[in-house]
C-alpha cells in the first residue's frame, strides 16, 4: 500500500506557456503521493490533419484566438480531479480516465492539448516514481522487456530546407531533409547533417539568396523556381560538404500534399503556376526518385485519397519509403485502414494527433507487429521538452524527425538522444537504412 500511495497522483497543475512560435500551448505538473514530479508543454501543428485530436482554443482578440485558458480551466476543473488518486505508473489506467472524462471521439470538448499535458506530465512523474528515464520503462513494457538487445537510437531526419506551411509558402512542398544513412553513431549522424545545413546555406548564399531566413522547425528557406529545386539545393548542399550523396548522406522531403491537393487527385502548384493530376503528380516524384537520393517521402498524396495511395506504393520505386502523416493521423484505426489497403510502408508518430501516451504507443506497436516503419515527430510549434527523444527510443521507432540543427527547441531533442548514446555506450546502436523498409541498398539511389 505504502509504494501504491507513493506512486499516486497528488496534484495537477497547469499554466498557459508558449510554443517555439509564440503562441499559447499547455503546461502541465503532476505531483505524486512520494514526491516524484513530471511536467510537460506540449506542442502544436502548423500543417494540421483533417483527422487529428482536436485541440481547444480561445478564440477571440487575446493571442489572435490562439488562447489556451479554456483548455487550461477543462484542465483543472475536470481533468485533474479526476485522476487524483490513480497509480501515475500504471499509464493505461490514467489514459482511459482522460478519454472517460472527456468522452469524445477527437478528445475535443476539453481539449486534446489538455488531455495530452496530463498524460505526458503524468506519465513522466511514474518514471521518476519508478527510478527510471521514461524511455527505460517504456522499453520495459514492450514484449521482451528492455533487456531485448541493445537500445537502439533513431534515424534522425533533419530539416534543411522548408516550404508549404513552415515557411509561408517559399515552395509548395514542405520540408527537404537529410538523412544521415552512412553514420555511424548518432553523434556522429548529427555532424553529417549539420555539414548539410551548413554546407546549403553557403549554397544558397552563392546563388545571391539569403540564408537568414529561418523556417518553423529551424530550416532553411528562399524563394525558388519550381519545387523540386528546392530538392536540388539539398542535394547540392550535400556534395558541397564534401560528403558522398546516398552513401553518407540521403534526402526525405516531406511534401504534406493535402495542403495543395484534394481527395479527387488535383495538386495545385502555386509556386509553378500549374496543376497537375494524380498520375501525372506520382510520375513527377516518380522522376525525383530516379534523379535525387530520396529514401522517404511523406505524404505524397491527399489524406483521403486512399485509393491514390495504394497506386503510389505500386508507382514509385521500392527504395523509397512512403511515409504517412496526415493519412494516418496517429490515429490506430487509420493505420489499421492503411495495413488492409497496402497504402504505405510507414506511419508518422505525432503524440498530439494521438492526444494521450497510450493512444500514440498503440499506433506504433500496430504499426511495427505490420512491419511497417515508425517515424516519431515534433510539430512546427514546439517546447524545449525532450520526452519525445525518450519516446523515439523506448519504442524503438527506429526513425525520429524534430527539425533542424538550430533552435532550442530542436537542439533540446538532439542533445537529448546525444545523452543517451554517451550513457549507454556500446547498450547502444543507431539504427540503419534498413529502417526504411522498402529496400536495404540506399548507396543504389541514383544520383
Amino acid at each position: 500500500m505504502k509504494a501504491r500511495h507513493a506512486s499516486a497522483i497528488a496534484s495537477v497543475v497547469a499554466w498557459e506557456a508558449l510554443d517555439s512560435r509564440g503562441r499559447p500551448t499547455v503546461a502541465c505538473r503532476v505531483q505524486l503521493g512520494g514526491g516524484a514530479v513530471g511536467r510537460a508543454i506540449v506542442p502544436s501543428g502548423a500543417s494540421t490533419g483533417a483527422h487529428e485530436a482536436v485541440e481547444r482554443r480561445d478564440g477571440g482578440e487575446r493571442y489572435d484566438g490562439w488562447g489556451v485558458r479554456s483548455a487550461i480551466s477543462a484542465l483543472t476543473g475536470e481533468l485533474g480531479p479526476a485522476v487524483a488518486g490513480l497509480d501515475a505508473t500504471d499509464r493505461a489506467l490514467v489514459d482511459a480516465r482522460l478519454e472517460e472524462v472527456d468522452g469524445t471521439p477527437d478528445l475535443a470538448r476539453t481539449g486534446a492539448n489538455a488531455v495530452l499535458a496530463v498524460s505526458l506530465a503524468s506519465g513522466l512523474a511514474g518514471a521518476q516514481a519508478l527510478g527510471r528515464p521514461l524511455w527505460h520503462v517504456l522499453a520495459a513494457a514492450e514484449p521482451g522487456g528492455a533487456a531485448t538487445g541493445r537500445t537502439l537510437l533513431p534515424m534522425p531526419m533533419a530539416n534543411i530546407f522548408s516550404g508549404g506551411a513552415h515557411a509561408a509558402g517559399a515552395v509548395d512542398i514542405q520540408d527537404v531533409l537529410a538523412v544521415p544513412v552512412g553514420a555511424e553513431s548518432f553523434a556522429h549522424a548529427l555532424e553529417i547533417v549539420a555539414r548539410v545545413r551548413a554546407a546549403t546555406a553557403a549554397v544558397l548564399q552563392r546563388r545571391g539568396l539569403s540564408p537568414a531566413l529561418v523556417a518553423d522547425e529551424g530550416g532553411l528557406s528562399a524563394p525558388m523556381s519550381d519545387n523540386e529545386a528546392a530538392v536540388g539545393v539539398v542535394c547540392e548542399g550535400i556534395e558541397a560538404a564534401g560528403l558522398r550523396s546516398g552513401v553518407d548522406a540521403a534526402v526525405a522531403v516531406d511534401l504534406a500534399a493535402s495542403q495543395f491537393g484534394t481527395a479527387e487527385g488535383r495538386y495545385h502548384l502555386r509556386c509553378e503556376d500549374r496543376e497537375l493530376d494524380r498520375a501525372d503528380w506520382l510520375a513527377r516524384l516518380a522522376g525525383w526518385c530516379e534523379r535525387y537520393p530520396i529514401v522517404s517521402l511523406e505524404d505524397v498524396l491527399h489524406e483521403d485519397d486512399w485509393s491514390g495511395w495504394a497506386e503510389a506504393v505500386k508507382v514509385l520505386p521500392d527504395h523509397c519509403q512512403l511515409l504517412g502523416d496526415d493519412l494516418f493521423a496517429t490515429h490506430v484505426e487509420r493505420v489499421r485502414e492503411g495495413i488492409d489497403r497496402r497504402s504505405a510502408n510507414a506511419v508518422l508518430v505525432k503524440p498530439n494527433q494521438a492526444g494521450t501516451l497510450t493512444r500514440a504507443e498503440h499506433v506504433v506497436r500496430e504499426a511495427q507487429r505490420a512491419g511497417l516503419g515508425t517515424v516519431v515527430s515534433a510539430r512546427s510549434g514546439d517546447t524545449e521538452d525532450t520526452w519525445l527523444a525518450d519516446l523515439a527510443v523506448g519504442w524503438r521507432a527506429g526513425q525520429i524527425k524534430v527539425g533542424s540543427t538550430m533552435r532550442s527547441e530542436r537542439t533540446a531533442k538532439w542533445n537529448r538522444l546525444l545523452e543517451l548514446e554517451h550513457d549507454l555506450g556500446r547498450k547502444a546502436a543507431l539504427a540503419g537504412p534498413e529502417v526504411f523498409g522498402r529496400s536495404t541498398s540506399v548507396s543504389e539511389v541514383r544520383t
